[in-house]
């Protein structure tokens, strides 16, 4: 069984949490009992989340071997510029070596659900919307891509993970896919 999950900001990948207090998790949603999550996705980043039942395929969309391409629509503070782009796309150096080349964008601002809570709104800070696909996953990847880039990420949502797109999921609500070949 493979499940898409439209993941909240501010939910933990994980069922428990014995943080005092408790911090929201998966275990709110209803989703099928005996699946798991297939990667991760931090508490301050919405999106698809992939959750199973089958560990060969967890491994299969987790392992950094099998270079699965994760996409993600990012709200950057600051106007975007074409070496800002260049940069991602040839890889930035992060204090954990250089990233690979990602595919990066500049894209309209997507129409999404509100954000809660909602982003900080500045009048007299701009700030652009970027699709960024990456092929690894080393932990918050995208942030500190975007930041080394002279960037800082104000909203990460995930919308693709392989041949799998979140769509038209509404957050908190997840649907059973058919497995990618």
């Amino acid at each position: 069984m493979l499940i898409a999950f439209n993941k909240p900001y501010g939910v933990l990948c994980q069922f428990t949490d014995r943080s005092v207090p408790p911090r929201p998790t998966l275990a709110a949603f209803g989703l099928p009992a005996g699946v798991y999550p297939a990667g991760r996705l931090d508490h301050d980043s919405e999106g698809l989340l992939l959750l199973t039942d089958d560990g060969a395929l967890a491994h299969r969309i987790t392992d950094p071997r099998h270079k699965l391409a994760k996409t993600y629509w990012v709200q950057v503070e600051g106007t975007l510029t074409a070496a800002q782009l260049d940069a991602l796309r040839h890889g930035v150096e992060l204090n954990d070596g250089l990233t690979l080349p990602a595919v990066a964008d500049a894209i309209a601002p997507p129409s999404l659900w509100p954000r809660d809570p909602p982003v900080r709104f500045r009048k007299t800070v701009p700030d652009a919307w970027l699709a960024l696909s990456i092929r690894e996953g080393r932990n918050r990847q995208v942030r500190r891509m975007t930041a080394a880039a002279g960037l800082p990420t104000l909203r990460l949502v995930r919308v693709a993970i392989g041949a799998h797109a979140l769509g038209d999921l509404p957050p908190g609500h997840w649907r059973e896919v058919a497995p990618s070949p």
